[in-house]
């Protein structure tokens, strides 16, 4: 119950940041953004196991630092790192045996067939594209200094376009289970 409050949370507070973190007037509580959100990730990261437990307190330990630099620049990067993290998540599943997709798949259906290896797999690259997509947006907006944008996207914007992506596999894996069953 308490890891998914903390997620929830966690969401909701790295949906809303960019939006303040760009047009907050309060200068106390943008000093204090970034241990905000690495207290939640600090939070996450004790109900997490492995690999994410690591993953999560390295995102404490970066927001804190950021928190102590008040680096206005290093938290408009904070899409960035975190795209870039899930990036490399995905991408060198690639080269294991099992993609992190199909680990998720697996939770579901333990004995996955071939065909939805290969799906997953092809999941799996698609979220990589997706993560990369945000890398560059999120750049070329800071980059170029159209923060009012990078706050829009960062804060509405990727966040629609990850709940279609998942919507869309979600209906194209009802589709092939319904007419690739044997």
């Amino acid at each position: 119950m308490m890891k998914t409050i903390v997620n929830l949370v966690l969401f909701f507070v790295s949906l809303a940041y960019p939006i303040y973190w760009l047009w907050g007037k309060n200068p106390q509580v943008l000093a204090f953004l970034p241990f905000i959100i690495g207290f939640f990730w600090g939070l996450k990261g004790i109900y997490e196991q492995a690999f994410m437990r690591h993953f999560s307190w390295g995102i404490t330990v970066l927001l804190t630092i950021i928190g102590i630099t008040r680096s206005n620049e290093m938290m408009y990067g904070y899409p960035i790192i975190i795209n870039g993290l899930m990036l490399i998540i995905f991408g060198t599943s690639l080269w294991q045996k099992q993609t992190i997709i199909e680990r998720f798949a697996r939770m579901q259906t333990p004995n996955l067939s071939e065909k939805g290896v290969r799906y997953t797999r092809k999941v799996t690259r698609i979220w990589c594209g997706f993560f990369i997509f945000n890398i560059a947006v999120s750049g070329i907006t800071i980059y170029s200094n159209l923060l009012d944008y990078w706050a829009l996207y960062n804060g509405f914007i990727s966040y629609l376009l990850m709940g279609i992506l998942m919507a869309g596999e979600w209906i194209v894996r009802q589709y092939m289970k319904k007419h690739h069953e044997e």
